[in-house]
């Protein structure tokens, strides 16, 4: 059996690791757009291990690629979780 984080647990863990890259908490929302954020590729680099050390959830780096908002990334970790 596995476990899965949740997506609730996925979107607090995204907006605190953004704010925690400096991002404005307030600002992080599933429509924000992460070039209105100021996230950049290294910003998703970190993301994409804190997701992966942290929640356990078996994302790559190369899996953020072409992504542009938060409600997208919170959809690739949802999908990766098994919560999708």
């Amino acid at each position: 059996m596995t476990t899965t984080v949740g997506r609730e647990a996925i979107e607090k863990f995204v907006t605190d690791a953004l704010a925690g890259l400096g991002v404005d908490r307030e600002a992080i929302t599933p429509g924000a757009m992460l070039d209105d954020l100021e996230v950049d590729s290294l910003d998703l680099l970190e993301l994409c291990q804190s997701i992966k050390l942290e929640l356990g959830i078996p994302v790559r780096p190369k899996d953020f690629d072409g992504l542009e908002s938060i409600a997208e990334v919170l959809e690739l970790c949802a999908r990766k979780d098994g919560t999708a």
